[in-house]
């Protein structure tokens, strides 16, 4: 392929593109978020409880619609990430995340992404995500309740129906 300098620098650069992620996102910087993402993008959130969502422009409404202004925290650690080809990627993210639903009604999440990478033009971009979780905590400043896979389902389901 190329040096391990070359690599190094690659891979750098992808971890630089997940950290705009996690900002953009955070920050709702919805144009500045969306030029992350290759056109053809899939998100696959269906083993966390959502949906896959083909295309960068779906994905990023359907998230601004779903998320609005509430405040979100997205932390990602421990990049595992490969070069295929001097072109594509993967690579695997630790994931947690918080999002403010309401006064009081916090979600924390623990997972993983997994994810591929293409780079267009010269920059990387990230061609699909699949986000699995470990574990989901509703929590506020009095309360913490861990959610079982089986309540997740369920409210999955709820929240499937509503964002319908």
């Amino acid at each position: 392929m190329v040096d391990d300098a070359a690599v190094l620098a690659e891979i750098e650069a992808i971890k630089r593109l997940k950290s705009r992620y996690c900002r953009y996102l955070d920050t709702k910087d919805w144009a500045a978020w969306r030029a992350l993402f290759t056109d053809d993008f899939v998100s696959d959130t269906s083993g966390a409880g959502g949906k896959v969502i083909t295309g960068a422009d779906e994905f990023v409404a359907f998230t601004r619609k779903s998320l609005r202004s509430q405040p979100t925290v997205h932390q990602v650690h421990a990049p595992d990430i490969e070069l295929d080809s001097p072109s594509t990627a993967h690579g695997v993210w630790a994931l947690e995340d918080v999002v403010r639903f309401g006064p009081g009604v916090n979600l924390r999440g623990y997972g993983h992404y997994t994810e591929t990478y293409e780079k267009l033009d010269g920059a990387w971009r990230i061609k699909s995500s699949t986000l699995t979780r470990l574990r989901e905590d509703v929590f506020n400043g009095l309360l913490a309740v861990y959610l079982s896979p089986r309540v997740r389902a369920v409210l999955g389901r709820i929240a499937g129906r509503v964002m319908s």
